[in-house]
């Protein structure tokens, strides 16, 4: 492209951003250059000086050149430039959409197949993909679109690459294709290349995708929800086809992208939509660093079972299996289960473990509290570590199946109230420890405290030296609510040292302010976690409370009571002296008024007769 064809493009962008380009690539300007001016001085150069301004800018903004010279806007950073330059000739195909138009449709480009894509990068295009659903439907919904289709990518992705390397292997192309060979099972009539072709009906084909790879792999089956990409009014095939190309510009295989960092990214773009998703992105996630204090004060080691009862998107059992990876232990090793209600976030939660590469994790549909389903023998099926964020103060969590005795007996404190099933989710936590288990669980404070039922509970955890440390949290950390919440520890086999005592945490300063949101640095989950092992009193965060302190607070678990929440102590204050002292204050204010009355009745300014003034200020200021 001419340098006199490419000014008009740059016309596209705001004067602001034109001017701070002209000063980076060291132009000097009048101040008051209009846009023409900038954009012709800009481009209006050598070559190499044109290429190193097209460097300079983002993605979107080469892509928005590209669109306004009539270029193909798909592709990596180098191939947009190049087009801009002239160096790729490219002609964009005439297509036509649902209702018989000719429309101009972005030209399909293979992926660069070299090196290995960063964190940064994978997050930054997979954001881009939700970006382009924006506004098409709402946010809070775009996500189980997003997820499915990448999840679909990554799985056609990888199976197209094993089919290569057993082909180069064997040369049989039909051993290469035997399932046998295969983590998962995609019938090559739904492999990727096949369903998105630029042709219409991309919505129905991807449907159908989707149904054939959930009957073909049992283990998938669920996982693409009840996705339906066949509504032209919400997709158009313009629209699928904007998104199924932005997923081509790189490759998912497992040489291209390894699983753990796949894993991180969707891990990334669950964060992303909780955070869009406001209140009810608390209904999915968790944030991370939460997580990690709990695996931290758990400390799960190899060959453990690891049980979480509401698992959201699978965040904490990731964790676990994060935590051994980093201290050299084998994840694979670990046992992992979980429960969830809602289907849309178990499917997020299965996608979240496959893509992680974990495969044998045991995450069952239904409702933990009804209807648990971990069981053995028609019992509770018990765990070495058991951890959760439950939902905070659930008001239908199965009261009526309680009340009248829980069929797997955990009410063994008592049926919480009707309205509150926090302790319901503790119970049934306690009921699947081992007897060497530990759990921990993140509650709202009103459980430390409240009486009642749920005192009596409280009260019978606490004699039976169950409850191993309370670490209050700070305020503004969760998705839906602003309310500090509090993990509480629990440990069937306490070390003799912590036997009839409680540790109390206050980290309700131990954050970093966000603009939306409070969170935790690495720094504060260290210094929590760090403070629960070492189990000793420390002033202002810290302290170690025998049993019968507790029963003496009615058993409270509320930190203040037992942990100075104050930077500096009050002083302590003697009531009596107060009042004593006020008193002699006083009568040295009579004293000094009666004095005063003296020197103006020698002056002659006042009578002897007047009534002095200081008595019945004294008589009505008296105090018992």
């Amino acid at each position: 492209m001419s340098r006199i064809a490419l000014r008009d493009p740059f016309l596209t962008l705001q004067r602001s951003r034109l001017r701070s380009l002209a000063e980076a690539e060291g132009l000097r300007l009048n101040g008051r250059a209009v846009k023409a001016d900038l954009a012709s001085a800009l481009v209006d150069r050598e070559p190499a000086a044109v290429e190193s301004l097209l460097e300079r800018l983002t993605v979107g903004e080469l892509r928005k050149l590209c669109r306004a010279s009539g270029l193909d806007d798909s592709g990596r950073v180098s191939r947009l430039i190049s087009r801009l330059l002239d160096r790729e000739q490219k002609v964009v195909p005439a297509q036509h959409d649902g209702n018989g138009q000719s429309a101009m449709l972005p030209l399909r480009i293979e992926p660069d197949p070299e090196g290995q894509l960063s964190l940064s990068q994978l997050e930054s295009h997979l954001w881009e993909a939700a970006n382009i659903l924006r506004g098409t439907i709402d946010s809070s919904d775009f996500k189980h679109y997003i997820f499915g289709l990448l999840f679909y990518k990554r799985l056609s992705d990888v199976w197209e690459e094993e089919y290569e390397e057993r082909l180069r292997a064997t040369g049989d192309s039909h051993l290469a294709a035997d399932p046998e060979e295969h983590r998962f099972q995609i019938p090559n009539h739904v492999l990727w290349a096949h369903v998105c072709r630029e042709e219409p009906g991309i919505g129905g084909r991807l449907n159908a995708a989707f149904r054939a790879i959930e009957a073909t792999n049992p283990r998938l089956r669920g996982v693409f929800q009840d996705i339906d990409f066949d509504n032209r009014e919400r997709f158009p095939d313009s629209t699928l086809l904007r998104l199924v190309r932005h997923f081509e510009l790189h490759r998912l295989r497992n040489s291209d992208v390894e699983p753990d960092m796949l894993g991180n990214a969707y891990e990334f773009l669950i964060a992303q939509f909780a955070d869009d998703a406001g209140k009810k992105g608390g209904e999915f996630y968790t944030p991370k660093r939460v997580v990690r204090l709990l695996v931290e004060c758990l400390r799960p080691e190899e060959g453990m079972s690891i049980y979480d009862p509401a698992c959201g998107s699978g965040g904490m059992l990731l964790e676990a299996a994060s935590y051994l990876r980093r201290y050299g232990q084998d994840p694979g090793t670990l046992q992992l289960y979980g429960q969830e209600m809602n289907l849309n976030t178990w499917a997020i939660c299965q996608t979240n473990l496959f893509l992680h590469d974990i495969d044998d994790a045991s995450v069952l549909r239904g409702d933990t509290l009804r209807d648990p389903k971990h069981l053995t023998a028609g019992r509770l099926q018990t765990f070495d570590r058991v951890l959760a964020n439950p939902p905070f103060s659930l008001k239908s969590w199965g009261h009526e199946e309680w009340q009248g005795g829980d069929v797997f007996q955990r009410d063994l404190y008592g049926c919480p109230p009707r309205s509150y099933g926090d302790l319901a989710f503790v119970q049934h936590m306690l009921a699947s420890l081992n007897p060497l288990g530990m759990m921990a669980v993140v509650l709202p404070h009103g459980i430390l405290f409240r009486g009642g039922i749920e005192g009596k509970i409280r009260r019978g955890l606490l004699e039976d030296d169950l409850i191993e440390a309370v670490i209050g949290l700070p305020p503004n950390l969760f998705y839906g609510t602003g309310i500090p919440a509090a993990v509480l520890v629990v440990n069937r086999h306490k070390p003799a040292e912590r036997k009839g005592r409680v540790l109390f945490i206050d980290g309700s300063r131990e954050m970093q302010e966000g603009k939306n949101q409070n969170y935790l640095s690495e720094t504060n989950v260290e210094r929590l976690a760090q403070a629960f092992h070492r189990f000793r009193d420390e002033a202002g965060l810290t302290r170690s409370v025998p049993l019968d302190e507790i029963a003496g607070q009615g058993f409270t678990l509320h930190i203040p009571r037992y942990v100075q929440t104050h930077q500096e102590s009050a002083p302590v204050v003697d009531i009596g002296e107060e009042i004593a002292g006020l008193r002699r204050a006083r009568a040295r204010r009579d004293q000094r008024e009666q004095e005063f009355e003296q020197i103006l009745v020698e002056l002659g300014l006042v009578s002897e007769e007047s009534e002095p003034r200081t008595r019945s200020r004294a008589d009505t200021s008296r105090m018992a």
